[in-house]
């Protein structure tokens, strides 16, 4: 049986916001580049080299790629034998208090930008709590985390 503590849980999902918020994935890197080297158009060339210039400089600057930080989307699969040690937070709570760590982190604070109300007031909740989160009870001993960050334009374009 593992256990998980609860800081455990906050902590990572902090971290991996942050980790998500200035490094591309690999594989995109090299797509990047492979693009970068057939591409024959000089405009395209420049604009493809511009992205893995800015891509290079939040890497090693650890700054955001893009200004707009994202809908904290976090995909958690519980396995049925896990059990928490200590925790005084619900699950939602733990990833929320993970959120809040890394909008909030004072060496690379992140935009925030979720509602409280966007059907009514309007107002911003200053540390891009609540996030949307899928669960999935699965068997075993185990708890995975995916998280993303969707910009405005990539969460308008995952609905028909």
């Amino acid at each position: 049986m593992t256990v998980i503590k609860q800081d455990d849980l906050i902590q990572s999902v902090a971290d991996a916001l942050q980790f998500i918020s200035y490094y591309h994935p690999v594989d995109f890197i090299q797509a990047m580049h492979e693009a970068y080297l057939r591409e024959e158009s000089p405009a395209a060339r420049d604009s493809i080299a511009q992205i893995l210039i800015n891509s290079r400089m939040c890497a090693t600057g650890h700054r955001p790629i893009c200004q707009d930080t994202g809908i904290v989307t976090v995909f958690i699969r519980v396995g049925m034998d896990v059990r928490w040690d200590g925790a005084t937070m619900s699950v939602d709570d733990m990833i929320n208090e993970g959120v809040r760590r890394a909008y909030n982190l004072p060496e690379n604070v992140l935009r925030a930008s979720i509602l409280a109300d966007p059907a009514g007031a309007r107002k911003n909740t200053k540390d891009n709590t609540p996030a949307v989160i899928h669960y999935s009870i699965v068997p075993g001993d185990k708890v995975e985390v995916d998280v993303a960050a969707k910009g405005g334009g990539s969460e308008n374009k995952s609905k028909m």
